[in-house]
């Protein structure tokens, strides 16, 4: 590994990180609340620390003159979440949000994740500028930090594409155009046409343009972050909840597809499987919820059960009820829609949609030549054969993510959380969903966990975030050797 690649980019990473926090501390000016001081500390502390981290570059002999390899890579990606959480993290830690670095690092490491688990109590009191940095830290962390400092690559010689695959989620991800800053700037395009789009309907919906702005960062980014104690069930209106509904699965659909509809190719988009396979799950989510709700004797509507099921599935995590009361059947159902995720390649998170159907395409074929041993027969996807380098990856992918899944939980039970909270912080932690099941439910928070769990939580979201694998490969030792 290039270490001193690695370090130049952490720089600009860094770099990118505290300038952002410029517009919270305008807000917290505007606003006069009392966070101004915290975010002046964090950004002269955030300005020392990209400098410090550039300095093995200035004092370098050789230029930025090489190809980012899969070490490299794996290397900036990881490290950039670490280090865009850890001096993130500075404004929660110097506003007194929680009572630990921990919180803070929490609370930051969950917002460039876009989980969306807290550990604010009492969100409608926090100072405005607080409130719009955690919006804004989804909103950096949806499409990827990475994805936006590709820009800026070109400027040092370098060529980024293991970079570009390091950090895009899913395994559908791929160049969409010839040239990689091309890419990164289209993509960014989007996200940014996408955000101010919702942004104008909630407004005309009745928010105020604080609330709808910081919705939309959260929407997009399917992270889950609200300006309010209650979610989106503060604001009592069917109208926002349908616009959110909306961008919310629009967030959660593989934005190579947008490109698609760009070209006017629409038979393409709608015939994608991925794509009809994740409204199929919705449907039938949705549905079963519906009719266990009914038969139990629950009074419901079906917009909200729409609305949490497209929440959880797109890993945004918004409420509008505390589904925690619902039926045990409609919470297992949760659970499962909770690891499967959204689809490849778009902001949400969990196992993706892409990899349940490669999997099952596999057992398919599996069983099939059971029972014709001589028989040539290859799984397919889109049309497309599946390479055996795709269906061993999602293979080690299924049995990492248990692996993870469940050592987790037998760590966190460990300091006294009780099973099924470990178990549902664990996966949705994993899945960037944000809420969980008992203690850590809809209506509540992560607060209460001792700061040794919310250490466990906070890795578990950067694994989740970066797919597992770049995780792995940071942690081992022969990433950094020749």
């Amino acid at each position: 590994m290039k270490i001193k690649i690695v370090f130049g980019i952490q720089s600009i990473i860094c770099l990118i990180v505290t300038i952002a926090m410029i517009f919270p501390l305008i807000t917290a000016l505007c606003y006069g609340s009392n966070d101004v001081k915290a975010f002046l500390i964090a950004i002269a502390v955030g300005l020392i620390c990209s400098v410090i981290l550039f300095v093995p570059v200035f004092f370098s002999k050789k230029k930025f003159k090489h190809t980012i390899g899969i070490r490299e890579g794996v290397g900036v990606t990881g490290f950039s979440w670490i280090i865009a959480s850890a001096v993130g993290a500075l404004p929660h830690y110097f506003a007194g949000t929680g009572n630990s670095y921990a919180d803070a690092f929490f609370e930051t490491m969950s917002g460039f994740t876009t989980t969306g688990a807290t550990i604010m109590t009492d969100i409608e009191n926090a100072p405005q500028g607080i409130l719009l940095w955690r919006s804004l830290t989804h909103w950096m962390g949806g499409m990827g930090i990475i994805v936006l400092s590709l820009a800026v690559l070109p400027f040092l010689g370098l060529r980024g594409i293991e970079l570009y695959k390091a950090e895009v989620p899913g395994v559908t991800a791929e160049k969409l155009t010839p040239r990689l800053q091309q890419t990164a700037m289209r993509l960014w395009i989007m996200y940014v046409a996408l955000t101010l789009t919702e942004t104008i309907f909630l407004f005309i919906g009745g928010m105020n343009l604080f609330d709808a702005f910081s919705h939309s960062c959260s929407t997009i980014a399917t992270g889950g972050f609200s300006t309010k104690n209650s979610s989106i069930a503060y604001f009592q209106s069917s109208y926002i909840e349908w616009v959110i509904i909306i961008f919310m699965f629009a967030s959660g659909i593989n934005f190579s597809l947008y490109f698609l509809l760009g070209a006017k190719k629409f038979r393409d988009f709608f015939q994608d499987e991925e794509l009809k396979l994740y409204a199929l799950i919705i449907f039938i989510a949705v549905a079963a919820i519906s009719i266990s709700l009914y038969f139990s004797g629950y009074d419901f509507e079906i917009r909200s059960v729409i609305f949490h099921v497209v929440s959880v599935i797109t890993t945004t995590g918004f409420i509008t009820r505390d589904y925690n009361l619902w039926p045990e059947f409609a919470k297992c159902i949760f659970l499962i829609i909770m690891f499967i995720g959204a689809s490849g390649g778009s902001t949400g998170g969990g196992f993706k949609v892409s990899r349940v159907i490669i999997l099952f395409r596999q057992l398919g074929v599996s069983i099939k030549r059971l029972l014709h041993p001589r028989a040539v027969i290859v799984p397919r996807f889109n049309g497309n054969v599946i390479q055996q380098s795709t269906l061993d990856s999602a293979t080690a992918f299924f049995i990492l993510y248990m692996f993870i899944l469940m050592f987790g939980t037998l760590i966190t039970s460990a300091f006294g959380v009780e099973i099924l909270t470990s178990f549902s912080g664990i996966l949705t932690c994993l899945s960037n969903v944000g809420p969980g099941l008992n203690s850590l439910g809809p209506v509540e928070n992560f607060s209460h966990l001792p700061d040794a769990v919310k250490w466990i939580f906070s890795f578990c979201m950067l694994a989740g975030r970066l797919e597992l694998f770049a995780v792995v490969l940071l942690i081992m030792p022969g990433t950094y050797k020749k």
